[in-house]
């Protein structure tokens, strides 16, 4: 009988458990739903950061993240957006160890644009090498206001594209298409500019 019951218990889905911690902000849901994924973090984590023990932090780092961020966002489908914060996290992270090598002075903090993270070569982009990321800063202004929006939002704000589509007016359509071809017209710009 007490079997039964251990077998019968209704485990709670990740929509479940974020209603839960978003209505309490009880750390327990978070992190009953966070150790679902937490191979998945490290996974990625070593992935692109090609350290252990880099990676276990950046899994602690992200739980951290994740206490304030739920609470402000919404999130739809929990998996795929945690991938896509723990990639952003750690592009990030390589961009802050290899700052050394861009310039001191950011041009589009000169423009009072805020500056791109590595989160907008995503895809496409992300196989550029580290000394093009200041290209993709400069080009990012020369692209479209709809699609920089975009792109600032949806990367470096993490939001979803319904709440960018939301914040902007966009149609999440358009949402979408901008977001595609920003990323394309910033991979064009940097293959013309590099020398």
């Amino acid at each position: 009988m007490f079997l039964k019951r251990l077998t019968s218990r209704v485990v709670p889905d990740d929509a479940s458990l974020l209603r839960k911690y978003a209505h309490t902000g009880d750390l327990v849901y978070l992190g009953d739903l966070y150790s679902r994924y937490t191979h998945l973090v490290y996974g990625v984590c070593l992935k692109y950061l090609k350290d252990e023990e880099a990676s276990k932090d950046a899994v602690m780092q992200l739980f951290e993240k994740l206490t304030i961020s739920l609470k402000e966002t919404q999130v739809r489908e929990f998996k795929s957006w945690l991938f896509t914060v723990t990639k952003n996290h750690c592009l990030m992270q390589l961009r802050a160890q290899q700052k050394h090598q861009l310039d001191r002075l950011d041009p589009l903090h000169e423009n009072g644009y805020g500056a791109p993270s590595e989160a907008t070569i995503e895809q496409s982009l992300e196989e550029l090498p580290v000394d093009r990321w200041s290209l993709i800063e400069k080009g990012l202004p020369t692209l479209p206001v709809e699609q920089q929006e975009c792109i600032r939002l949806f990367y470096l704000e993490q939001k979803s594209y319904q709440e960018v589509a939301d914040l902007t007016g966009y149609q999440l359509k358009k949402v979408k298409s901008y977001l595609q071809n920003g990323k394309r017209n910033l991979k064009i710009f940097v293959e013309k500019n590099h020398e």
